[in-house]
């Protein structure tokens, strides 16, 4: 890989070992996908959950922490990814009290190294949204493919140890997204219903999910009429990216590179796959059950905008959420501020639901709160999270948001 003199002092230790180790990393990682050069990026964020990281990853974070303050401190803004645990409501749901502890000394150190503990896979929502053309180094699967495809910025998936070691040098490798020939369009998918709630176009970016091939490969949707708002493109491109791992998708009239198909496309461009209403429902069918039983009602994986909390609040004004069964709604720290500031977490609190921030339901050791609570049945209107806790002994069960919340009050599965 070429560097340049100032990367090059950084990998010669000049300044600091945490600046050396990060870029020795990016190298490696530069090398294997064949990285002509770093590019410089304006901000980072970071998915560090204490799941995912387990106690070698914590103590790595400690060790780095302890360096002198110049040589730790992040060299462009950084931000964090949803935490494991919201301190006000652990115990209430059951989490065992290592894990706190751990979530702790990795606040702690994330501190010392001067990342902003936004605490939120909706950045790009809640702190600042990157711009056409900026190259970031993002890590959720749902904030990069958002950031790729409804702005229009450049990132790839960023792992855990690649995002820190892009927000100590302040680049990443220019390989993947970063580069115009990868941006490209593969295959066209041709929408033929307008999806008309949250879940729906959660369905349609889990139809598209399914039918990636590789990282590589780069959806194409024509045939939206007028513009999805943020919260809709947000659930669509979750899902896509959760079935799919695929961090980009262009969408003909919506997302800025694409206005045309010529845009995207080198040449005609291929013969359409149909995306119609009898394939939103099966895609709904598919996550079926037999019988009523239902635990859990989660609204989470993205969290939620102020959007949606107003539209769960006003849905759950004057109701009770049944005895036997809990519901929860998971949002960023800031959004958790306004929500309680307009009265809208004392909607859902009073009917009984229960509102947590910083967090996202599956990081938070998700099948072992399952097993602490005796939950098995689980219900939400995110195709992302059910995809994710299929893999965590739950049944998940793919709704609207009416009807979570119609099946909550119940405490069953209402036909």
């Amino acid at each position: 890989m070429r560097l340049t003199d100032y990367e090059k002092a950084m990998l010669a230790g000049e300044m600091g070992e945490p600046r050396r180790l990060a870029l020795e990393h990016q190298i490696k990682v530069g090398r294997f996908f064949d990285a002509a050069a770093m590019v410089e990026i304006s901000q980072v964020h970071i998915m560090a959950d204490t799941e995912a990281l387990g106690e070698a990853g914590v103590a790595f974070l400690e060790r780095i922490a302890a360096y002198p303050e110049s040589e730790r401190r992040t060299a462009v803004p950084a931000v964090t990814d949803p935490r494991g645990a919201d301190f006000n409501a652990y115990k209430r749901l059951k989490q065992q009290e290592e894990w706190i502890g751990q979530e702790a000394r990795v606040i702690a150190a994330f501190q010392s190294l001067g990342v902003l503990m936004t605490d939120t896979c909706i950045n790009y929502q809640t702190v600042v949204p990157p711009v056409l053309g900026e190259h970031v180094a993002f890590g959720d699967t749902g904030s990069s493919i958002y950031t790729n495809s409804v702005l229009g910025a450049r990132t790839n998936f960023e792992g855990g140890p690649s995002a820190l070691a892009a927000a100590l040098t302040g680049r990443t490798p220019r390989y993947g997204f970063h580069l115009d020939e990868c941006r490209r369009g593969s295959v066209l998918y041709q929408l033929e219903t307008r999806p008309q709630d949250w879940a729906d176009w959660g369905a349609a970016g889990g139809i598209v999910g399914r039918g990636m091939d590789a990282y590589w490969t780069v959806p194409v949707i024509a045939g939206v009429a007028g513009a999805p708002t943020s919260d809709e493109l947000k659930h669509f491109g979750a899902a896509l990216a959760s079935f799919g791992s695929t961090p980009l998708f262009h969408m003909v009239g919506v997302t800025p590179e694409a206005a045309s198909l010529a845009d995207v496309f080198d040449g005609p461009p291929p013969e359409p796959i149909r995306i119609t209403r009898a394939d939103v429902e099966a895609f709904y069918d598919s996550y079926g059950v037999a019988d009523d039983r239902l635990d859990v009602v989660v609204f989470a994986a993205p969290q939620l905008s102020l959007f949606e909390l107003q539209r769960l609040g006003r849905l759950l004004d004057g109701r009770q959420v049944h005895g036997g069964t809990t519901l929860i709604a998971a949002t960023s720290p800031e959004i958790k501020n306004a929500a309680d500031r307009m009265g809208i977490t004392a909607q859902i609190e009073d009917a009984g639901g229960l509102l947590l921030e910083g967090v996202c339901f599956y990081q938070m050791h998700a099948r072992e709160i399952g097993d602490a609570n005796g939950w098995r049945r689980l219900m939400s209107n995110s195709a992302k999270i059910v995809n994710i806790l299929g893999g965590y002994g739950y049944e998940p069960v793919l709704a609207t948001m009416e009807r979570c919340v119609d099946c909550a009050v119940a405490g069953r599965i209402v036909r």
